[in-house]
C-alpha cells in the first residue's frame, strides 16, 4: 500500500523542507515530495514538523518501571509495556534499554535480575522496537560469566563497559562514590565503603575481563561503547579493543580524545536542558559548543531526548536539521543500524509529527502506532 502524508515540514539530513509531501510504501519511505497525483490514501499533517523517529541508545529508565524505590519491584512485563507507552509518547521509536550486570549493587541490577529482564525485552514486543543495551560493571567476577551468557545466546545489541570504582570515571574519591550509593540505593555509609573496597581490589583483573568481553563481542558482531571516560590514555584503551562510542566523557579532554579515535561521543539529553551534569561533569552543551558531541540519549528520563533536540538550534550553534540528527542519524550509524535514521528513499519509515514540542503522531515502519489527533488513519 501506498500511503501520502501532505503538508508537513520535513526535516532532511541537511534541510528543512517546508509544506511537503512524503510518500510511503508499505515499511519504506518512497519519495520526498512525490508529483503523482492519487494514492491508496492521503494523510493532511496540517502543518505538522515531521522528523525521523528518534533511537535511543541509552536509556536505564526501565530500571525505575521495575524498582521505582529501593526494593519495591513490579513485574517486568508490565514495566516494560509501560515504557512502551513513555517512549511512544516521546517520539523514540528503537530504545536499547540500558541494563546493568553489576554484584553488590543490589535491586534489578543484580547479575540473575538483569539477565532475566534481558530476555523478557527480548520476547516483548510493543510499539516501538526494543533492543537490549548490557552494560558490563568491569570490576564484577560474578557478572562476567552471566554476561557472556547473554552476549553467546544472542541476546545484546550494545555491550557498553563501565567502572564505578571511586578515584576515576564518573567518582572522582570515595566520598563521591559513597554519597551516591546510600542516596540512591538506602544503604548505609558502611556498606557503601564495603563496595568501594572491592571494586578497589578488584581492579587488576579489569583489563582482561574487557579484553575477553570485547573479543566476544567482536566476534559477534555487537556495537561496544565505553562509559566515563575521563582521559585519552583510556580512551585509547577503548579503541584498542574496538569501542567505537564513548558514552558521557566526564571532561572536554577525553571527548577530543574519543572524536579524534572516531568514536560517536554520546552525551545525556537531561545535561542539555538541565544546563547542568546530575554527576559534576562536563555539561552536554559545553561538549555541543566544543564540536565534540556526536550524540544525545535520553540517559534516565525519555521525553528529554526530544526536547533537547528542538532546544539546542536556540542555544547552539546548530540548525535543527543538525540537532535532530544527533538524536537520530549519529546514534543510527554509532549502533550498525543501516536501515533508519533519516528520512531518505529507502529507508524505514519511523516518523514523528511534532507541534511545538508535543508528540502528535509516530509511525513506526510505516505502521501508525500513536496520534493523538486521529488524524493519520493509516493503521
Amino acid at each position: 500500500m501506498r500511503r501520502l502524508i501532505t503538508r508537513i515540514d520535513i526535516v532532511l539530513p541537511d534541510r528543512l523542507e517546508h509544506d511537503a509531501s512524503l510518500l510511503i510504501e508499505d515499511e519504506r519511505i518512497l519519495a520526498i515530495c512525490p508529483s503523482a497525483p492519487r494514492y491508496d490514501r492521503e494523510l493532511d499533517g496540517e502543518g505538522a514538523l515531521c522528523l525521523p523517529g528518534l533511537i535511543d541508545l541509552h536509556c536505564d529508565a526501565i530500571e525505575k518501571e521495575i524498582e521505582p524505590r529501593p526494593r519495591v519491584a513490579f513485574d517486568h512485563r508490565f514495566a516494560l509495556e509501560n515504557s512502551d507507552r513513555r517512549n511512544l509518547a516521546a517520539g523514540i521509536t528503537t530504545v536499547y534499554h540500558a541494563v546493568s550486570f553489576a554484584t553488590g549493587e543490589w535491586g534489578v541490577r543484580d547479575p540473575e535480575i538483569a539477565a532475566a529482564l534481558v530476555r523478557q525485552i527480548r520476547a516483548f514486543s510493543g510499539c516501538v522496537e526494543h533492543r537490549v543495551h548490557v552494560r558490563c560493571e568491569v570490576t564484577d567476577a560474578v557478572g562476567e560469566g552471566t554476561v557472556r551468557r547473554v552476549l553467546e545466546d544472542g541476546l545484546c545489541d550494545l555491550l557498553s563497559f563501565m567502572d564505578h570504582s571511586p578515584g576515576q570515571g564518573q567518582f572522582r574519591d570515595l566520598a563521591a562514590y559513597v554519597a551516591y550509593m546510600t542516596r540512591t540505593y538506602h544503604v548505609s555509609e558502611a556498606e557503601a565503603r564495603r563496595a568501594a573496597d572491592l571494586k578497589v581490589a578488584a581492579q587488576p583483573e579489569v583489563p582482561a575481563r574487557e579484553a575477553r568481553l570485547a573479543a566476544l563481542a567482536r566476534q559477534r558482531g555487537i556495537a561496544m561503547a565505553s562509559h566515563d571516560d575521563d582521559s585519552a590514555e583510556r580512551v585509547a584503551r577503548m579503541a584498542s579493543l574496538g569501542v567505537t562510542i564513548s558514552e558521557f566523557p566526564i571532561n572536554l579532554t577525553a571527548a577530543r580524545a574519543a572524536c579524534q579515535a572516531g568514536m560517536v561521543t554520546l552525551f545525556g539529553a537531561p545535561n542539555i536542558l538541565r544546563g547542568a551534569s546530575s554527576s559534576g561533569n562536563i555539561r552536554a552543551l559545553d561538549a555541543v559548543h566544543a564540536g565534540v558531541c556526536r550524540g544525545l540519549c535520553a540517559d534516565y528520563h525519555p521525553p528529554s531526548l526530544l526536547a533537547a533536540a528542538l532546544r539546542l538550534p536556540a542555544i547552539a550553534p546548530l540548525t535543527l536539521p543538525e540537532a535532530v540528527q544527533l538524536v537520530t542519524w549519529q546514534p543510527a550509524r554509532a549502533a550498525g543500524l543501516h536501515d533508519r535514521g533519516a528520512i531518505q528513499p529507502q529507508l524505514r519509515a519511523d516518523l514523528v509529527l511534532v507541534r511545538g514540542q508535543r508528540v502528535e503522531a509516530v509511525l513506526v515502519a510505516g505502521r501508525k502506532v500513536f496520534d493523538t489527533v486521529d488524524r493519520l488513519a493509516c493503521a
